[in-house]
Order: structure tokens, then C-alpha cells, then sequence
């Protein structure tokens, strides 16, 4: 089962305010915690919402709206994120709890969700198997 651990943006964060020396080292040890575990599959801060561009569809079947940032409501945009894999829901909690408070100042929060399997989306055999051809796809163009 794979979740996504999501750390929220704070005033701070959107500012572009880096972590400290001892956040980064308490990170680095909790990555390296998931790595011997073997479930983490990626982990990466996002830059401030300053530098970011939404595209939002106001009408079905509209032409695309691009909006460049910042965005409103820190609370509400996204920081970084953890993606792992692990065999449970309580596992998944489990590591959330262990991750150190993102941003070091008590100001920290963390939102941990799901992600749909393929076989939860598709239910056809050619919509799995055009997919299973895509990731076939993407992982021999990364071992090239």
C-alpha cells in the first residue's frame, strides 16, 4: 500500500525560509530510517507557491486556466512530501508519527493519504493493460 505523507506550507515555508542545520540532519536520519526499512519511495521539498502556476479547468470541457502564483492560505498549499510503501494503514501512521516536525518550530503538520492503486481506478482489461505498458515504458526509459 502506498501513502503519501504531505507536509503542509507554513507563512515561514512560503516565504522561503530554508531549514535549519538540525532539521535537515533529523530528516536525513528519518530518510534513512525508511530506507532501511526499504519503503521509501521518494522524498523532496517544494519550492515556495511564489514560484508555482495552477491550472484550473472553470468550465467542463474548457479551455485551461493558468494562474501564476503565490497562492492564497499557506495552510492550504503543500510543502513536501514522502511517498512510501508499506503494508498497512497503521504502518503508514506509524512512520507519519516518526517524522520530525517539518518545519522545527511547532508549526508542523502533516497529512497522510492513500494512493490509488491502479487496479482501483481501472476496471477494464485494456485500460490495465495500456497502463501497465506506460509504466513498462517509463521504467526502461529510466534505465537508459
Amino acid at each position: 500500500m502506498r501513502f503519501m505523507l504531505i507536509v503542509k506550507a507554513t507563512t515561514d515555508s512560503e516565504a522561503g525560509v530554508k531549514p535549519s542545520q538540525e532539521l535537515i540532519d533529523a530528516m536525513q536520519k528519518y530518510n534513512e530510517e525508511l530506507v532501511k526499512a526499504g519503503v521509501l519511495l521518494a522524498a523532496d521539498g517544494l519550492m515556495p507557491s511564489s514560484g508555482g502556476i495552477r491550472i484550473s479547468y472553470p468550465e467542463p470541457g474548457g479551455k485551461p486556466k493558468v494562474t501564476d502564483g503565490p497562492f492564497a492560505e499557506a495552510k492550504e498549499m503543500i510543502a513536501g512530501f514522502t511517498l512510501i510503501d508499506v503494508k498497512s494503514r497503521e504502518e503508514a501512521i506509524q512512520w507519519a508519527m516518526r517524522m520530525p516536525d517539518p518545519h522545527g518550530f511547532g508549526q508542523g503538520e502533516i497529512e497522510l493519504r492513500q494512493i490509488y492503486e491502479v487496479e482501483d481506478l481501472m476496471n477494464t482489461p485494456e485500460s490495465l493493460e495500456k497502463e501497465a505498458a506506460l509504466r513498462k515504458q517509463v521504467e526502461e526509459q529510466k534505465q537508459a
